[in-house]
């Protein structure tokens, strides 16, 4: 067996076998990835039918939540405890979660679980690719890093063909129940292949870093939200708590600087090529949420299409994924980490582009185009970030290295859902208060996304509620594309001889 960094403290023993631990690292992410794809599919159908569309936003924001908080606190664990019992357990929690979530009677009921889910979700996706980290050598993580991929894309074609079938014909509870099957599997595999040589030690938990993150992310999230929609921004609890998100992360930095092992060691971003992939997963992190958080509340709310054709809209996107990412593991090889990167921030401008275009008339097809673009500069550049972090540490950080990058991501999908749902949120709600309708409340636009209700309506309040519509999502996908071109201005910070 090849073993990158052999010989060191933690290093799994031979007898792991491979083959059978990346098959179940793979059935772990694919369980991460489906559910994110058959939610979003479904989100329109349980508007539909919880009601509640001023907390859509929230049902991402919880979830990403919890998952941006954790990533850094597993990662840091499965540095110190060893990868495989931290994976298993964030695999039960996100199981529990899931058939919680599938229970939810309300909005409110979901939101809760979600929370429950993400928590469990933050040490899938980033110990999973750790693992892969330490159980191949650095030529070899370019090459499987398409098989990693490959997963977003077998479940970009399953998920919203699953999800849009179960909300048509079933109900869209057992969208949540679909991957639980793949956990217990997944446990299995790790379980009985998977064996690791860690050294006990004891170790100090940075608990304090984890509660000051967790307060200042929540008290941020919930002000950008929030804020223009049921809080005035000029208010003095809007700018109460932006204060307090402040005053808490710079509480949370000065924890990590004295903490004996913390939680995020900020040595580590004193590499520019770690510290530039950080930031530029922040940014493409906040445009991951846009897109697949509200395209099919676009496409079935104003193009007027099926859960099925809008599932179609996104699956593009983790088409264009695992294809790129299988073509960058090869151009890392050839052309190195910042040509490929800088590919895929073109890439990215490119998709987001679409996204502003879009209009009624533009059709599935287009939205889809957008996708696959922004799909594709996504597996270019988080193939190369990731490959080139596991290159730069050792086996001793791999884990929060990995998890710092994943955390990054997850923490700009987390501030963009909440950041980008209350631009939709207070668009709509600006765009209807200049209408004579007294009915065009928010929470109206749910009857878009449920095709009886729609139909249902009056002509005149349908356009008028899909122009609000509209008109709401092209500043978000505004703010789509100012953070594509961000992340192409920080790619060309990155040292080109990587």
């Amino acid at each position: 067996m090849k073993n990158s960094d052999a010989g060191q403290i933690g290093q799994a023993p031979k007898r792991t076998k491979r083959a059978y631990v990346l098959a179940s690292v793979m059935l772990a992410m694919f369980m991460g990835a489906i559910e994110a794809t058959i939610v979003s599919t479904a989100m329109p159908a349980i508007v539909g039918d919880l009601g509640g569309f001023s907390l859509y936003s929230w049902v991402f924001s919880a979830y990403l939540l919890m998952n941006a908080v954790t990533v850094l606190i597993y990662g840091k664990l499965s540095d110190l405890f060893g990868r495989k019992p931290i994976i298993i357990f964030g695999i039960i929690v996100f199981m529990a979660g899931s058939i919680l979530c599938g229970f939810s009677d309300s909005m409110e009921q979901l939101i809760i679980f979600r929370l429950i889910q993400g928590f469990g979700a933050g040490a899938v996706l980033p110990i999973a690719t750790t693992i892969v980290g330490d159980i191949y050598t650095k030529e070899e993580r370019a090459k499987i890093q398409g098989y990693l991929s490959s997963v977003w894309g077998i479940s970009a074609i399953s998920g919203p063909a699953i999800g849009g079938i179960l909300v048509e014909y079933v109900s869209w509870h057992y969208v949540f129940w679909i991957n639980i099957p793949l956990g217990v599997l997944s446990i299995a595999g790790l379980w009985i292949f998977l064996h690791e040589d860690v050294k006990k030690e004891k170790h100090k938990i940075d608990f304090p870093g984890a509660v000051l993150l967790t307060i200042s992310i929540s008290t941020l999230m919930f002000i950008l939200v929030e804020g223009g929609v049921h809080i005035p921004w000029n208010s003095p609890l809007a700018l109460g708590l932006m204060a307090a998100a402040v005053v808490f992360f710079a509480l949370f930095v000065f924890q990590e600087r004295k903490a004996p092992e913390p939680m995020m060691p900020f040595g580590i971003w004193k590499e520019r090529s770690i510290f530039i992939a950080n930031i530029v997963s922040l940014t493409t992190g906040v445009m991951l949420i846009g897109i697949s958080s509200f395209l099919p509340a676009f496409v079935q709310g104003v193009m007027e299409r099926s859960p099925t054709v809008a599932g179609f809209t996104l699956t593009t996107m983790s088409i264009g994924w695992p294809i790129a990412a299988t073509i960058a593991g090869r151009l890392l090889l050839k052309i190195g980490y910042y040509k490929t990167s800088l590919i895929g921030g073109i890439s990215l401008i490119i998709g987001s582009v679409f996204f502003v275009t879009m209009g009624a008339d533009s059709g599935p097809v287009w939205a889809a185009a957008g996708s696959f673009f922004v799909g594709a500069g996504m597996g270019l550049t988080s193939t190369s970030f990731i490959v080139s972090i596991q290159s730069t540490v050792e086996w001793k950080q791999r884990g929060i290295a990995t998890a710092a990058n994943m955390f990054m991501r997850n923490l700009g999908s987390t501030l963009g859902a909440a950041l980008l749902g209350g631009i939709l949120n207070s668009s709509i709600k600006q765009y209807l208060e200049n209408k004579d309708n007294a009915k065009a409340e928010i929470d109206v636009v749910n009857m878009l996304l449920n095709e009886e209700k729609r139909s249902a309506l009056s002509a005149p309040l349908r356009e008028t509620l899909q122009s609000g519509l509209t008109f709401s999502l092209h500043w978000v996908y505004s703010g789509v594309l100012f953070f594509a071109v961000l992340s192409l201005a920080l790619i060309l910070f990155l040292p080109r001889k990587t």
